[in-house]
C-alpha cells in the first residue's frame, strides 16, 4: 500500500485501500452526520482498514478548519527547578481531563528564550499561555504579543493582575512569618536569614514576613546576619549560593542558632556548607526553608520547611485558562484574577531548640570538628 510523501497514514491512503472516495472515508472516520447513509458494510470496511494501516486523524488541519488547536502553550522558566515539576503536573492533570494538549517549553532561565518560545507559541496558534515566572522578566514584552492577539494568559508566581493577566501564588509574607514564629517558639534568638535574589518576586514579601514576625518576638536580626543570593543562573545556582554563604555566616564575626533560608535548595546548600565546617544540623544550628520541593522531605536532615501548594496552583492554573477560554467563546470580556493560595508549615528534623551559639569564625568551626575526632 502506499503511503503519502510525510509518512503518516492519510485518508487518501486509506480510500486508495478501499478504492472510495477520499470524502467517503472522512464523513466516516470523523462520525459526521452523514455517514448515516453509508452502508454498514462499508463504514466496518473503512474503520478495519484504517485500524490495520494505523491511521490517526490530522489534528492539525482539523485546527485548521474548526480554528481551535486545543493546545495550550506552557512556559516553564526552568523545568530542572524542582519547584517547576509539580506546577507542571497540575497543569497537564487539569488539561488532560479537558482533552487539551500543553506545549511546554523550557526557558532554561533565560528572558531570550522565554520571549522565543512565546512567539513560536503565537505562531503555533495555542489558545491560551500558562507562564511559570518565578524571576522578573520583562514584562512589556511578554505581554504585548498576547494581549494583541486577545490569547487568556496565566501567571504562576506572580502577580500580573494589573497587566490583566489572571495571577495564582501563595502568600509569600505569611510563609515567611510562619519560618520566624516556628524558630522563635523554639527559643532561637540568634537567626541568620538568606533573602532571595533581587530579581525575585518573592524575595520582599518573604523578607518582609520574616520581619514582622520577628518584631512581634522581640527578636532583633542583626544586619551582619543578613544575607542575599545572586541572580539565578540556573537551578542549581540557589544550592550553590546556599553553600557559598554558610561560609560567609561563620566568618561574619556574629553568632547564631538557626538559618532561615530562602528556599528549599537554598537551605539544602547551607545544611552542606556548615557540615564540610564540621557543624551538625539540628544539633549546632537549625535550618529551615521554603517551597517543600522533593528534595527537602528525603534529605538527611529532613528540611523544615513552608508548603506552597505548588501542583494545586497548576491545577487551579488550568481551571482559570479553561474559564478564560469559555468566556471568550461566549463573547464575554475576559476579567482577570489575583488567587492567593496559603502556605503551610512542615516540620522536619532540621530545627530543634537551639543548644548553644554557634561561634563565628574558621578556627571555631576548626576546633569544633577536630573535637569530635
Amino acid at each position: 500500500m502506499g503511503r503519502s510523501a510525510t509518512g503518516h497514514v492519510t485518508l487518501s491512503d486509506i480510500a486508495r485501500a478501499c478504492q472510495l472516495s477520499v470524502s467517503t472515508v472522512s464523513i466516516v472516520l470523523s462520525e459526521a452526520p452523514l455517514s448515516r447513509h453509508v452502508a454498514e458494510s462499508t463504514r466496518q470496511r473503512i474503520q478495519a482498514t484504517a485500524q490495520k494501516m494505523g491511521y490517526h486523524p490530522d489534528l492539525y488541519a482539523r485546527s485548521l478548519r474548526r480554528r481551535r488547536t486545543q493546545t495550550i502553550g506552557v512556559l516553564a522558566y526552568d523545568t530542572s527547578d524542582p519547584f517547576c515539576i509539580p506546577v507542571v503536573r497540575g497543569i497537564e492533570e487539569g488539561l488532560q481531563k479537558a482533552q487539551y494538549f500543553s506545549l511546554l517549553v523550557n526557558a532554561q532561565t533565560q528572558r531570550k528564550l522565554f520571549d522565543q518560545y512565546l512567539r513560536m507559541i503565537l505562531e503555533r496558534r495555542a489558545e491560551g499561555v500558562i507562564i511559570i515566572a518565578s524571576w522578573v522578566f520583562e514584562e512589556a514584552n511578554l505581554l504585548s504579543d498576547i494581549e494583541k492577539n486577545n490569547v487568556p494568559i496565566v501567571i504562576v508566581g506572580r502577580d500580573l493582575t494589573e497587566r490583566r493577566a489572571t495571577s495564582i501564588l501563595v502568600n509569600n509574607r505569611a510563609g515567611g512569618a510562619m519560618l520566624m514564629r516556628h524558630l522563635a517558639s523554639l527559643g532561637h534568638r540568634h537567626i541568620a536569614v538568606i533573602r532571595g535574589p533581587q530579581e525575585m518576586f518573592d524575595s520582599v514579601p518573604r523578607w518582609e514576613g520574616i520581619q514582622s514576625a520577628a518584631a512581634e518576638a522581640g527578636i532583633r536580626i542583626e544586619p551582619q546576619l543578613v544575607f542575599q543570593l545572586p541572580n539565578l543562573s540556573d537551578s542549581m545556582s540557589s544550592f550553590d549560593g546556599g553553600r557559598e554563604i554558610a561560609g560567609q555566616m561563620l566568618r561574619s564575626g556574629k553568632k547564631f542558632t538557626a538559618v532561615i533560608a530562602f528556599d528549599d535548595l537554598t537551605a539544602l546548600g547551607v545544611v552542606r556548607g556548615l557540615t564540610e565546617a564540621g557543624l551538625r544540623v539540628p544539633e549546632d544550628c537549625s535550618v529551615v526553608g521554603f517551597d517543600d520541593i522533593l528534595p527537602a522531605s528525603v534529605s538527611t536532615p529532613g528540611i523544615t520547611t513552608v508548603r506552597q501548594p505548588l501542583q494545586e496552583m497548576g491545577l487551579l492554573a488550568t481551571e482559570r485558562m479553561l474559564r478564560a477560554l469559555s468566556q471568550g467563546k461566549d463573547g464575554k470580556e475576559q476579567e482577570a484574577g489575583l488567587h492567593i493560595l496559603q502556605p503551610r508549615l512542615v516540620t522536619r528534623t532540621s530545627s530543634a531548640p537551639p543548644q548553644g551559639l554557634v561561634k563565628a569564625g574558621k578556627k571555631a568551626a576548626k576546633q569544633k570538628s577536630e573535637a569530635r575526632r
